[in-house]
């Protein structure tokens, strides 16, 4: 009845466990696929998450398997360059920014989870059918995986729904929310080796959706065959799409056609794509801001708590701070309602305004600002077009907003 009971293992569920565990409040995962494979591409873990990591013990540990992003550079789509600046390290964080394919990060999450905490704190095939409450502590049942006949309940004195965007705990307490908000555009993803390109760190925006948009980085270092391996997003404007679901193919044929012509000075895009091993596809989604998270000894976490599309590299670190204010609460105030509560205080009003702002003012909100200005047409210079700060406005705005400007992180 002591611990706390963790519903998922993903990259909020298993950081939540680690953190949970250093603090020495004991802890259980349940995850409801049968096995913990890696799936998705590539993420960003932006200074404030790697902040968090690195007090877990985990910076070496990702650095293995991670590139330490150098630079954000943005392209339109004639391969003209808009804007560059330093990113981690390199513009003068305590802390690196990594680039990571996501299977990587969960591996490095669950290992350090397993040999902390030990095998017995991780039970996977362990889908949430329900919680329940009372004055004394929770009740969550599962069964053997979704739609499973097979019911047991586990006993504790919280729960932590960390099961992400479609998460049964969410949908418990809001029944008729509905399904996620689709924003219009819709995400091929794949990963590709590739020789390194530009600084051979870079995070690379370029296009605009209406037309075309890419996000290209390397997520992992070179191999003896000079390759790295390199995430790259495609969006297009779509009406319609499918639920997203981490395992479900693309089709080349659905979105090249808007690249064809893209043949930049450091990269034939085209020619990029079809080296893909394979493709995925996802819809952009989110879900709007909920008014609370926390019921008593029951709270939401990451995805489970504020889905957010993906255009501010930022979904993976939010739960991660999530995680890191939670155990924080957890250690604080002795009583799980107190602190659930004191935890929803800290971070409700921050993630809202994350979720809102990358729906209309994201990192590549400098990509809209040059393709409206020029209608879509080459420029001579592009100060011409925007002047440098604005650029930076817009580059150092999003960073305030969403807790990782330097400021606030040595604050």
């Amino acid at each position: 009845m002591d611990e706390v009971i963790i519903v998922g293992a993903g990259i909020g569920g298993l950081t939540l466990g680690l953190a949970l565990h250093q603090a020495g409040i004991p802890c259980r995962i349940f995850e409801s696929a049968a096995e913990i494979k890696a799936v998705g591409v590539g993420i960003n873990l932006l200074p404030h998450a790697t902040k968090e990591l690195a007090a877990l013990g985990l910076e070496r540990a990702l650095a293995q398997v991670a590139i330490a992003t150098t630079d954000a550079t943005f392209f339109n789509r004639f391969g003209q360059l808009i804007y560059q600046e330093p990113l981690g390290r390199m513009a003068g964080y305590d802390h690196p920014q990594f680039s990571i394919h996501r299977g990587d990060l969960q591996r490095v999450l669950l290992d350090a989870f397993v040999a902390r905490a030990g095998g017995d704190r991780l039970l996977t095939n362990q889908h949430c059918v329900g919680v329940a409450q009372d004055a004394a502590g929770v009740a969550v049942t599962f069964c053997d995986g979704p739609g499973g006949s097979n019911r047991s309940t586990v006993h504790g004195r919280a729960a932590i729904a960390c099961d992400g965007i479609n998460s049964a705990v969410r949908k418990q307490f809001y029944p008729d929310e509905g399904e996620p908000r689709y924003s219009g555009i819709n995400m091929w993803r794949g990963v590709t080796p590739w020789k390194p390109m530009l600084s051979g760190a870079s995070m690379v925006r370029a296009g605009w959706m209406s037309h075309g948009k890419m996000v290209i980085y390397p997520i992992r270092p070179a191999g003896a065959d000079g390759k790295q391996l390199i995430n790259w997003v495609a969006e297009i404007e779509t009406p319609v799409y499918r639920k997203r679901d981490w395992n479900r193919s693309g089709s080349l044929d659905d979105f090249i056609g808007a690249f064809s012509d893209w043949q930049f000075e450091w990269l034939d895009v085209p020619a990029f794509i079809r080296a893909a091993d394979h493709v995925l596809e996802f819809p952009m989604v989110d879900q709007d801001p909920l008014p609370r998270w926390s019921f008593g000894r029951i709270t939401l976490l990451g995805d489970a708590a504020h889905p957010m599309v993906p255009r501010g590299s930022n979904g993976a670190g939010q739960a991660i701070l999530d995680a890191r204010a939670l155990t924080t609460a957890l250690r604080e105030h002795a009583d799980p309602v107190a602190a659930l509560a004191a935890y929803e205080s800290q971070r409700l009003e921050a993630t809202t305004r994350i979720v809102l702002t990358n729906r209309t003012n994201p990192p590549d909100a400098i990509l809209r600002e040059v393709f409206e200005r020029t209608g879509d047409q080459p420029f001579k210079t592009i100060e011409d077009v925007i002047s440098r700060e604005e650029l930076v406005g817009l580059s150092e705005g999003y960073k305030r907003i969403a807790g990782y400007s330097k400021e606030a992180l040595r604050g």
